[in-house]
């Protein structure tokens, strides 16, 4: 069992900028898909960043393009979330997740999840 942990969620003001890190109880990150997913208080849980196994392709919603970025590093069996110019509508909690099959996590259908972390931007 793979078990995910987020870190670096916060408050930051409007504008700002934060960086969610998402570590690994297993090493899988070599080999795994993952992505970042969001659920803000109301709201469905959504789809954020999704990356291939090896980084070559990234997805990202309409809605954090050229804003958020998703990367990671093998070595460190850390996967990164860096958000910039953030906006009060990107108050949510933020949740990682992997899965052998990019699709799945595409899907929104990963096999293993974070247990996330607030983030909350004031405007």
């Amino acid at each position: 069992q793979v078990h995910l942990v987020e870190f670096g969620g916060g408050l930051v003001q409007a504008g700002g900028s934060l960086r969610l890190s998402c570590a690994a109880s297993g090493r899988i990150f070599g080999t795994y898909a993952t992505g970042w997913f969001r659920q803000a208080p109301g709201n469905e849980r959504e789809i954020v960043a999704v990356m291939s196994w090896n980084s070559t392709t990234t997805s990202y919603a309409d809605s954090v393009k050229g804003r958020f970025t998703i990367s990671k590093d093998n070595a460190k069996n850390v996967v990164y979330l860096e958000m910039n110019s953030l906006e009060p509508e990107d108050t949510a909690i933020y949740f990682c997740a992997a899965d052998d099959d990019v699709l799945l996590v595409a899907a929104g259908e990963p096999r293993y999840w974070g247990q996330g972390t607030q983030v909350t931007v004031s405007s």
